[in-house]
């Protein structure tokens, strides 16, 4: 490739959290000069750790767990472990607690966790190892923009699966083990449970657990983003801290600009580059659910009553299906479930660097109406007793982020929407707009690379990728 004008990069990206790391290590591994802008002093986006409660208590600020990381098609090309990352797989991906002190969990094979599922054994084999077999063929296609696949039926029987709604996809179990398994999965989806193609997210959660399993990064998420970072740069690639864009015209010059941003940003960066169309497109786009994050300082580990619990990375706090439901439906609807539910991780019970020795910490958060300011600390920690009782007794210290906080932290998390924007059928693969190719703007030469933009939320960095490619094909002549 030969450059035919004068300019400071062949491309910039502006963001630094996966989508847009992934962006500028797929440009300059083609051979082109990139430049990273990141507005924080650190970058990483989502993926960064820091002592938000106690001295030597090292907290995961927004991602904690990683499936689709270690899952990525393209992050799995990367060589990452060359630059310092180390996964930690626990025992058990994630577990789901009852009432009755049992719990279901999502753990090693198809065949490990269907024969914990009693009478629903035969019908989560039927359903997952197909899906299972089949999806390093097409993981690609999945977690990509809408083309035609490059494994038509084999796309086909995991479409048939994945577009109805995860309600109506539970109708294949019987227990409440195996449909509260479910209903916890497909809640990630941050969208009502009896919407199309909730059941996608559940099932592509699942697939990657019993793959690779749901690891987390040796020494906090940030070492993900430096991983990242450091690969970035040895490929010759340029980062700038500190740099908060506000205009396009702070720029150096390049043929490329790629965004990590999301559409709200777009409207205000762009101005008088946006056609009147992309312009009320981009609009129209609407956000999703925010969420409430708790870190706590532990003195002791989570006391579950379900021993599975305390051997999972994750775990899904939300009871029986049908109240997972019901929350996630009020949530949806701007109220505050009384019993939500929750995602929460235990890092420290697999990473010894977390904290020092014999305390613990823990991560959590439960969706709120997009915006809420309303404090869920005490709604949170009551379900947590709910399924370990003596849990309030073992915290030293809190720190809580409600929707504003977040968005204060990492301007993409509209609302507290860490998404990138609702994922329901309507903004599954048009997302951001209805154009030819979701990841180019109006603008020639600016793309738009985030969580925005299909595949969706999720730390995989595919959209990053996807946008790379297209601008490579289309200002670079790369196929």
């Amino acid at each position: 490739m030969s450059k035919v004008d004068k300019t400071e990069f062949d491309a910039v990206v502006v963001g630094s959290g996966p989508n847009g790391l992934a962006a500028a290590i797929a440009l300059q591994r083609e051979g082109l000069s990139v430049l990273l802008l990141e507005a924080r002093a650190e970058i990483g986006g989502g993926m960064r750790s820091a002592e938000l409660t106690l001295p030597g208590f090292l907290h995961d600020v927004c991602s904690a767990i990683h499936p689709m990381a270690a899952n990525s098609p393209f992050f799995s090309t990367l060589p990452l472990e060359k630059h310092g990352l180390e996964y930690i797989y626990p025992p058990v991906a994630a577990a789901h607690p009852f009432d009755d002190g049992t719990a279901a969990v999502l753990s090693g094979s198809v065949l490990d966790t269907a024969r914990l599922l009693g009478a629903d054994e035969r019908a989560y084999i039927r359903l997952f190892e197909p899906l299972v077999r089949d999806w390093p063929s097409i993981a690609p296609d999945v977690l990509g923009p809408l083309h035609f696949p490059k494994h038509p039926l084999l796309m086909a029987a995991f479409g048939l699966k994945a577009l109805p709604s995860a309600v109506r996809l539970a109708g294949r179990w019987r227990t409440d083990a195996a449909r509260g398994l479910w209903g916890g999965m497909a809640a990630h989806s941050m969208v009502p449970l009896t919407k199309v193609t909730t059941a996608a997210i559940g099932l592509v959660l699942m697939i990657s657990g019993h793959l690779k399993g749901w690891p987390l990064p040796r020494g906090g998420t940030a070492s993900l983003g430096r991983a990242l970072a450091s690969y970035f740069t040895s490929l010759g690639g340029k980062i700038q801290t500190n740099f908060e864009v506000k205009s396009l015209d702070q720029l150096p010059s390049s043929r490329a600009v790629l965004l990590d941003l999301t559409p709200r940003q777009l409207l205000r960066l762009g101005g008088h580059r946006w056609s009147s169309l992309y312009q009320s497109q981009l609009a129209r786009y609407r956000y999703g659910m925010g969420v409430f994050k708790i870190d706590w300082a532990l003195d002791g580990a989570i006391p579950f009553t379900a021993e599975e619990c305390r051997r999972a990375g994750t775990v899904h706090i939300g009871g029986r299906l049908e109240e997972i439901v019901a929350s996630e439906q009020t949530v949806w609807d701007g109220g505050h479930a009384e019993k939500p539910y929750i995602l929460l991780a235990q890092q420290s019970l697999f990473d010894a660097t977390r904290t020092p020795r014999g305390k613990h910490t823990a991560w959590a958060y439960c969706h709120v109406p997009n915006g809420s300011t309303k404090d869920m600390t005490g709604t949170i920690e009551m379900q947590l007793e709910r399924f370990a009782p003596g849990f309030r007794e073992r915290i030293l210290a809190r720190h809580v982020m409600n929707t504003e906080q977040l968005e204060s932290y990492n301007a993409n998390y509209i609302g507290g929407d860490i998404n990138g924007g609702a994922i329901d059928v309507r903004q599954l693969f048009t997302r951001p707009a209805l154009r030819s190719s979701p990841y180019r703007t109006s603008a020639k030469g600016i793309y738009i690379c985030s969580a925005s933009t299909p595949p969706g939320g999720g730390v995989h960095g595919m959209c990053g990728y996807y946008a790379a490619k297209r601008a490579l094909r289309d200002l670079f002549g790369c196929k």
